[in-house]
């Protein structure tokens, strides 16, 4: 998503817990666009951490257009043995600071009257999965926020939308990847007959950020393969 957004024209701030502060491939490949890019690291687990990100990204940054909310995680249990520093870390990385940096950023769009922020959904906003509760609330959470910001700030000349993911190759799908029945079952489900990659996340993205989307509000759009049709 940072990559399509630097080859549609913007610079990009980046910011994860592990993010090299400088020479990370995303920057170099940001950089090859000739776009600029800034790099962040914040703990979103910790409150104090994410504090201190957003009053030094908008001292430095004066004006913020876009906002993606992709930081996330997830913590697999039962629901009888899910213990609540699971609960706890997944639902504040996944929910509470997508609120808190949605509010501080988005404070600032609905004073200048324009602004884009593209929160990241799941499947799971839909659905309840198996082995991860605090997961499932805090994707529900986000379709929930989406619609409730979009109510407030659309008229203010805010789009707030979201992207929800089917099954993708990513970090947080590894072990199912790695379940060969299970990842048989998924793809049997999946009409496109794959799993997802970033690169389909990129004309999503644009689309949601460009004034192709000044009039789609509160809307969470799957990017899924054809899995929630199904």
């Amino acid at each position: 998503m940072a990559l399509a957004l630097a080859e549609a024209g913007a610079d990009i701030i980046g910011v994860s817990a592990s993010l090299e502060l400088d020479g990370s491939e995303v920057e170099k490949e940001v950089r090859a666009l000739g776009r600029g890019f800034t790099a962040y690291q914040s703990d979103f687990s910790s409150r104090e951490s994410l504090c201190a990100f957003i009053g030094e990204v908008k001292a430095a940054h004066s004006t913020i257009d876009i906002l993606v909310n992709n930081a996330g995680t997830i913590l697999r249990r039962p629901a009888a043995e899910h213990p609540d520093e699971y609960w706890d870390e997944v639902v504040e990385v996944n929910l509470s600071s997508q609120f808190i940096l949605s509010r501080e950023i988005g404070k600032d769009m609905v004073a200048r009257g324009s602004g884009k922020i593209i929160f990241t959904a799941s499947l799971l906003t839909f659905q309840g999965g198996i082995n991860v509760p605090g997961y499932a609330a805090s994707k529900g959470g986000i379709g929930q926020l989406t619609m409730a910001l979009s109510n407030e700030w659309a008229s203010r000349g805010v789009n707030v939308n979201a992207i929800a993911p089917g099954y993708i190759e990513t970090d947080n799908t590894q072990a199912l990847r790695e379940d060969s029945a299970r990842s048989r079952q998924i793809l049997d489900r999946i009409p496109a007959n794959r799993w997802g990659t970033p690169d389909d996340f990129k004309g999503p993205v644009v689309f949601l950020a460009s004034a192709a989307s000044n009039y789609v509000n509160g809307h969470i759009l799957l990017v899924d393969g054809g899995w929630m049709g199904r």
